[in-house]
């Protein structure tokens, strides 16, 4: 190890749909906002406040097109990657600089479309097990507390 560590873990919400880049050589990227959310209390004015940081995302070939085709604005998915600075010339010549995450590994937590496409398949009968009492909550029948 090299005594350095570059990692970022964040889960929150896209706030945009994947914005697809393609390539010579068939390579293609995906960017996306991510929001996170701070909620705090004031303690002066016992105001709930809610903070919203914003994250520039980007995945790469097949984890791109994955993210377009099941993730839109407002799902919620956790991200694992790295934080990377770049620059680049503007057309009218300004030089101009962002950060970004390097998205490595990702999860999704609630997708849109994945509920879209799981409302048309139906769901196989769940043999009911007689251990558990569908009036009390799913809770055991013999739930004892010790």
């Amino acid at each position: 190890m090299n005594g350095t560590l570059n990692k970022v873990m964040l889960i929150g919400y896209l706030g945009d749909d994947v914005k697809m880049h393609y390539f010579e050589g068939g390579n293609c990227i995906g960017r996306f906002s991510l929001a996170t959310n701070e909620v705090y209390i004031n303690k002066t004015t016992n105001e709930k406040i809610t903070s919203t940081e914003w994250h520039n995302l980007v995945v790469r070939n097949k984890a791109a097109e994955i993210c377009e085709k099941y993730l839109s604005k407002g799902d919620k998915i956790y991200v694992e990657g790295r934080i990377k600075s770049r620059q680049w010339q503007s057309e009218d010549g300004a030089t101009k600089h962002t950060v970004e995450i390097q998205v490595t590994e990702f999860t999704f937590l609630s997708t849109k479309k994945g509920n879209e496409d799981h409302k048309s398949i139906p769901n196989p009968e769940v043999e009911k097990n007689p251990n558990f009492d569908s009036q009390n909550n799913g809770l055991p029948i013999n739930d004892l507390p010790f």
